[in-house]
């Protein structure tokens, strides 16, 4: 049976992992949570231990910067998984130099196989001003395109601003 995907899109500490966490643990299903970041500064690293503190226990966690079907692929119907987040996935292909549309299609096959429900936290970088330079204008289209398929594929889509969700496209 095909997983069920919730897309949570949202500004930068808008709520969405919390919204994305609570989602995930009113299921009763086994916690997943794939962590895309990678620690590469104490700024990050401290942002990491808010997250883990604010998450608490119960949760296998699976750190894997790029490769989503080695996430996703052994996963179960008895599981939910917590992406967070498609918007740090996005930035580590960016800045590996990957093929960008590449790796999407490949995100997009494994989350399209997984049996496990998915929550997808991403950030809406597309309400701010043109960046001015070009490898911050060149991830800018890349995360509209990535959060428009994210979307499509979703069954459900919730805007989280001020912590307060809106529903776009289908019911929690």
């Amino acid at each position: 049976m095909p997983s069920n995907v919730t897309f949570i899109l949202g500004g930068a500490a808008s709520g969405k992992s919390a919204f994305a966490e609570q989602l995930c643990l009113n299921t009763g299903k086994d916690k997943v949570y794939w962590a895309t970041a990678q620690i590469f500064d104490a700024e990050m690293r401290d942002k990491v231990s808010r997250h883990l503190e604010q998450r608490g226990t119960g949760w296998a966690t699976f750190e894997e910067p790029e490769t989503a079907a080695q996430v996703l692929d052994p996963l179960t119907s008895a599981q939910i998984c917590l992406m967070d987040c498609a918007t740090m996935w996005l930035t580590n292909h960016l800045l590996a130099e990957h093929d960008l549309e590449t790796a999407q299609d490949e995100l997009m096959s494994a989350i399209g196989r997984c049996q496990a429900d998915l929550v997808i936290v991403s950030n809406e970088t597309g309400l701010g001003i043109v960046p001015e330079n070009k490898l911050a204008r060149r991830f800018r289209e890349a995360q509209g395109r990535l959060n428009i398929a994210l979307a499509a594929q979703a069954d459900t889509v919730v805007q989280v601003t001020a912590g307060l969700p809106l529903v776009l496209k289908g019911a929690l």
